[in-house]
């Protein structure tokens, strides 16, 4: 049990995520609500580290549901073993009846469980599934979400509703690619997740990057800091998430790098940036902007 807002930050910084008080505190809201938790953000802000992080606090099995265009309810829900129920047709024709046939091959065993059925049916303490990236779904797909997100329950044809043994841990996570509907959101905690301040940051490099020298990881912070800053945003498409950070720290400790210069910044862009008009926006003279003193 989460005893305190305090508590599960500390349960968080144990497993490596360095959350702060607001997001710790939608956290542990909707763990004491059992409601689920939408969390908005721009890519790479942590929102699906998020969740792995309190599958491990939780002890609870995580199950991923990864959103794309066009995902229909038995990706999601389930759908039936057919060529196992047909076997069983053909093995069991001319013995029984046509209803008799029927009733055996809806049974629960010939069910193909996806991950919104294996949280409902997963036995205590339960499951925490991740339903990430929901804005890449369609509006349908929001609709038949409802049930499950309002009742923590579905409606299976052959079988009845099926309701949740244990209430899952439920983070539903979005990139803002559209808008999702209003009766999704009213179903849901909601939590903006932005990009983290300088400390926090340079705390979760520490603990990522154990091997950067101490110097480097706070030169590392201060210039994704100021990177993410106004005026500098500006230049970009798409500013580097906390992923980037680690990969770029780990790639200047491969290469035993002692201290940040444009040489440097310039040559490892490709870590920061996946956009080739990004890269170049990342000029020598920039670099050498954001690398100086602030006194300066």
């Amino acid at each position: 049990m989460i005893d305190s807002i305090d508590d599960l930050l500390q349960r968080l910084q144990g497993v490596g995520y360095f959350a702060d008080r607001r997001l710790a505190t939608a956290a542990f809201l909707a763990l004491k609500l059992q409601r689920p938790l939408l969390l908005e953000g721009e890519p790479g802000v942590g929102k699906t580290e998020l969740a792995k992080a309190l599958a491990q606090v939780l002890g609870r099995e995580l199950l991923r549901l990864q959103c794309y265009d066009g995902l229909e309810h038995r990706d999601a829900l389930y759908e039936w073993n057919y060529p196992a129920q047909l076997l069983r047709m053909r093995a069991v024709e001319g013995t029984e009846t046509a209803e008799e046939i029927e009733r055996e091959v809806y049974q629960p065993r010939y069910l193909i469980k996806r991950p919104l059925l294996q949280a409902l049916q997963s036995p205590p303490p339960g499951a925490l599934l991740l339903v990430d990236e929901v804005d890449r779904a369609d509006e349908p797909f929001e609709a038949f979400l409802l049930e499950y997100l309002g009742e923590y329950q579905v409606s299976i044809p052959e079988l009845g509703v099926v309701r949740a043994l244990v209430p899952p841990v439920t983070i539903l996570t979005s990139n803002r690619t559209r808008e999702l509907h209003d009766a999704v959101k009213r179903r849901c905690l909601y939590h903006w997740l932005d990009y983290p301040d300088r400390e926090r940051e340079l705390a979760i490099v520490r603990a990522r990057v154990p091997q950067l020298r101490e110097q480097l990881a706070k030169q590392v912070a201060d210039f994704i800091a100021r990177l993410r800053s106004q005026p500098c945003a500006d230049a970009f498409q798409r500013l580097p998430g906390i992923a980037e950070t680690v990969e770029w720290a780990r790639a200047l400790a491969a290469l035993d790098t002692l201290t940040l210069d444009p040489e440097v910044v310039s040559d490892t862009a490709g870590i920061l940036f996946k956009q080739r008009e990004d890269v170049a926006a990342l000029t020598p003279d920039l670099a050498a902007e954001l690398l100086a003193p602030q006194d300066a």
